[in-house]
């Protein structure tokens, strides 16, 4: 690694020949192979979260590089949130855990630029979701059910707290993606949900209409209290249909606002 990092910025790609002509073949920097090389222990897991990463003069001496391309290395992994610096002579960088919330700030802020809409985010969770609460209907555990009571009984200790019902709301549909297992299907609905929470806390913060907005809530949560029974009963169809409409009307209800439904989540 420490000779690769020495000589990257040097380096020749031997390209084939029929594609030699108009193309220009891009050699990474070196720090861009350091960070590629720490990335590459933190998620296969030789770096653990909260592992201290060795000091500087270590890590210089390892791959061979100066202290100003090993701190913009540490500037990519800082970026990716794999990595928090402390600045000083207790510092140093240590490794944290890789985010979904980082996927899904990328995620908002490209579907921002691109004139997205909280339907169009409704509408990507209505494909996802209901499967979702099928296949938990179709095969759950004693476990799954207890923790969806729970989560049901979170919202109702809530309903008079419109944006602390929003946060166990949100909760209830993370859960229920979660008891699946399926890690891409968390990753995704986590990303969608991420948006989702954020859109919606701005919309219930700036509602005009209390009382609707509380019997729009109370909808919400006597469909998760449904939703429960369904699962547990193992109505799989029933199941699936009453989330796809669950989804549905949320969405249709803050689309009513109007301009407000453009994505703007930037702080």
């Amino acid at each position: 690694m420490a000779e690769a990092a020495r000589t990257a910025e040097t380096a020749t790609v031997p390209v084939p020949a029929r594609s030699r002509v108009g193309r220009q073949v891009r050699v990474p920097k070196t720090a861009e192979l350091v960070a590629a090389h720490l990335r590459r222990q933190i998620v296969r897991g030789e770096l653990k979260p909260d592992d201290a990463l060795p000091p500087e003069s270590g890590l210089m001496e390892q791959f061979g590089i100066s202290r100003p391309t090993l701190r913009e290395a540490f500037r990519v992994l800082e970026s990716e949130s794999l990595i928090t610096v402390r600045r000083g002579a207790h510092g140093g960088a240590r490794v944290s855990a890789p985010d979904a919330d980082v996927a899904a700030r990328f995620a908002g802020l490209i579907l921002e630029y691109r004139g997205a809409t909280l339907g169009d985010i409704y509408r990507a969770a209505a494909l996802i979701e209901p499967p979702c609460a099928r296949q938990l209907a179709t095969k759950h555990t004693a476990d799954d059910i207890k923790q969806l009571r729970d989560a049901v009984a979170a919202e109702k200790a809530v309903l008079d707290d419109p944006l602390a019902l929003v946060d166990a709301q949100d909760a209830f549909h993370a859960l229920l993606i979660e008891l699946t297992g399926n890690q891409t299907l968390i990753l995704l609905c986590g990303m969608l949900r991420n948006i989702i929470d954020r859109a919606n806390a701005s919309y219930t913060a700036g509602a005009a209409d209390a009382e609707a907005q509380k019997t729009q809530a109370l909808k919400g949560h006597r469909a998760h209290v449904r939703m429960v029974g369904l699962i547990e009963s193992g109505k799989a169809d029933e199941a699936e249909k009453l989330w796809q409409r669950h989804i549905s009307s949320a969405d249709d209800v803050v689309n009513a606002a109007g301009p407000k439904t453009v994505l703007e989540l930037l702080d």
